[in-house]
């Protein structure tokens, strides 16, 4: 098995390839988002699927099951009114409704240790269906 992090709290553990994923996204810009999931069996958080540098934000909120929790991270790429490029990462927390009890309640103990893995996050956002974490909330959040 690979290296891991362990999470305190919850006993469950983040992969390497999470924090690597996450370096090459932030320093490399070779995704524009991550989505990760708990594989309770394992007790590992995983990577679920890696966006491409040209992928969106229609792309992440289509990888995001309307019936699983998962947790995501987005690097949004924006203009300032001084005319500054910019880019910051949005840690998502995304717990639909339609999810299980039991699952919402499990990564929602988890959360924290994964974002401490995560060094460099800039925006943490809970996200219950796509109107939470639309592409005008994250434009709203980065100003």
């Amino acid at each position: 098995m690979a290296m891991a992090f362990k999470m305190a709290t919850t006993g469950m553990w983040v992969t390497d390839k999470c924090k690597t994923s996450f370096m090459e996204m932030k320093w490399k810009k070779v995704h524009r988002f991550i989505v990760f999931k708990i594989d309770e069996a394992s007790r590992l958080v995983t990577v679920d699927k890696v966006g491409e540098p040209d992928e969106g934000y229609d792309e992440l909120a289509a990888s995001l099951p309307p019936d699983d929790c998962r947790y995501a991270v987005f690097d949004f790429d924006f203009v300032t009114t001084d005319n500054c490029k910019k880019s910051k990462i949005f840690f998502i927390a995304w717990s639909p409704s339609a999810s299980r009890i039991r699952e919402k309640m499990l990564y929602a103990t988890s959360k924290e240790g994964l974002r401490r893995a995560l060094e460099g996050i800039h925006y943490d956002m809970q996200a219950t269906d796509p109107t939470e974490m639309g592409m005008y909330v994250i434009k709203d959040r980065a100003k």
